[in-house]
């Protein structure tokens, strides 16, 4: 099988920051850092070249295909933040109703600035995000 594109690398966050062109998106960057960190209680770390996640977890398919990946994370894309929630948004209505200004994936979230948002929706996606990982992926002791 082939080896998994996004893996945690080495880089360091604040260099990578430092690579966003857009200064606004780099301090919203940098609350969602802070965020993130103190909800999940781990460091941030680089997976792949632009993802910023927090913690791992290891999956493994039916088909046999396994890995590990970040437990929450985001990436500040050009234009947009995209943040990853594992457990996707099939049952948030309430919450993507509270949220504010912001487009929806499969697992990502697009927003364009934390001020079109009300953080303390995105904190609550990502308090439910992290309990679900705990229950499908419990953390090694």
């Amino acid at each position: 099988m082939a080896e998994n594109k996004t893996q945690e690398t080495t880089v360091c966050v604040g260099d990578f920051l430092e690579t966003v062109a857009d200064e606004a998106q780099r301090a919203d960057a940098r609350t969602i850092i802070a965020m993130m960190e103190r909800l999940s209680g781990e460091p941030p770390r680089m997976w792949g070249p632009s993802i910023i996640g927090f913690g791992r977890y290891h999956y493994k398919y039916e088909s046999g295909r396994e890995g590990d990946m970040a437990r929450i994370g985001f990436s500040p894309r050009k234009g947009q933040t995209v943040v990853y929630l594992v457990d996707g948004y099939g049952d948030r209505a309430d919450q993507l109703a509270r949220l504010g200004r912001h487009k929806i994936g499969k697992s990502c979230l697009y927003i364009k600035r934390l001020s079109d948002i009300d953080v303390t929706v995105l904190e609550e996606m990502v308090v439910g995000s992290l309990a679900y990982m705990a229950k499908k992926y419990p953390p090694a002791s």
